[in-house]
C-alpha cells in the first residue's frame, strides 16, 4: 500500500519470546482501525515496531512507499506518524501551550544561530508557531487552561493534550495506545467523537489499541485481533465480534 502504512510478514523477537510473529496489516489513508486483544497480546510492541523504538527481527514497515525499518523514531516521526503512550507522558513543569510548543521545535526555520541573537526571523517563526498552538488548542476547547500546568488539568484534559501535541507535529497517520484508559464513561463517549472528528478534521489515518469493545466497535472500521503475539483476526466489527477465536481469546473458552 503505496499511500499508507504496510506491516509485511514482522516479527519481533527478544531472545527466545517472540512478541510479535509474521503479522500481515495495513492502514491505508483516512482510514480508522483498530489493534486489540489481550494483555501480553503483542500491541505495544507493535506501535514501537512502526515508530522506530524497536527494528523488526524479520518483515519490513512501509510507509507512503518508504522502508521504515532501521530509522530512527524523530526519523519516522518527520515522516507522518505520531504517537500517544498508556501512560500520559505530558512534561510535567511545562505549561499546556509549552507542552505542544515542544512538539513544534521541528517546524522552526531560524536556526542555531538564529535562535541564540534572536534575529527578526526568530520573532516572526515563533510569532507563526503560537498562531498555530492557539488554532489546536481552541479546536480541542483547551485555550483557556493554555497558561496552566499540564498536570493539573482533569486526566480527560491530559489524554486530550496528549493528542493535541501528537497532532502538532501534523501527521498523516495518528497512533493512540489506550487512549480510554482511565476515564469514565461520559469521558469515553467525548473521546469517541473527538477520534472522529480528528480522522475527518485533520484528513488523517488512526490506529488505535483499545481494550474498551464498546468504544473500538463503536468507530473502528476494521479490526486486526492478536493473541501471544499472532494476528488471530481481521474484519470489520461485525465479523470480529463474532469470530470463534476471537471469543476464545477474551473469554478463555
Amino acid at each position: 500500500m503505496s499511500e499508507g502504512l504496510s506491516l509485511n510478514n514482522v516479527t519481533m523477537r527478544f531472545g527466545g519470546i517472540t512478541a510479535v510473529g509474521e503479522l500481515e496489516a495495513e492502514v491505508g489513508p483516512r482510514d480508522l482501525v483498530g489493534l486489540i486483544g489481550p494483555n501480553g497480546a503483542g500491541k505495544t510492541t507493535v506501535f514501537n515496531v512502526i515508530t522506530g523504538v524497536y527494528s523488526p527481527t524479520v518483515g519490513h514497515v512501509q510507509f507512503c512507499g518508504e522502508e521504515l525499518n532501521g530509522l530512527k523514531p524523530n526519523a519516522i516521526s518527520h515522516r507522518g506518524i505520531a504517537r500517544t503512550f498508556q501512560n500520559i507522558r505530558l512534561f510535567k513543569g511545562m505549561t499546556v501551550f509549552d507542552n505542544i510548543r515542544v512538539s513544534l521545535t521541528s517546524q522552526t526555520s531560524f536556526g542555531l544561530w538564529g535562535s541564540i541573537l534572536r534575529f527578526g526571523g526568530f520573532y516572526q517563526n515563533e510569532k507563526t508557531l503560537a498562531i498555530k498552538i492557539e488554532e489546536l488548542l481552541d479546536i480541542f476547547h483547551l485555550k483557556e487552561a493554555k497558561d496552566e500546568l499540564a498536570t493539573s488539568l482533569p486526566y480527560g484534559d491530559q489524554r486530550r493534550l496528549e493528542i493535541v501535541r501528537a497532532l502538532a507535529t501534523k501527521p498523516k497517520l495518528l497512533l493512540l495506545d489506550e487512549p480510554a484508559a482511565g476515564m469514565n464513561p461520559a469521558e469515553k463517549q467525548a473521546l469517541m467523537k473527538l477520534i472522529q472528528q480528528i480522522r475527518e478534521q485533520f484528513k488523517i489515518a488512526v490506529l488505535l489499541i483499545e481494550h474498551d469493545m464498546s468504544l473500538v466497535m463503536g468507530i473502528c472500521e476494521r479490526i486486526y485481533v492478536l493473541d501471544y503475539g499472532l494476528k488471530i483476526a481481521e474484519g470489520t466489527p461485525h465479523e470480529i465480534r463474532n469470530d470463534p477465536k476471537v471469543i476464545e481469546a477474551y473469554l478463555g473458552v
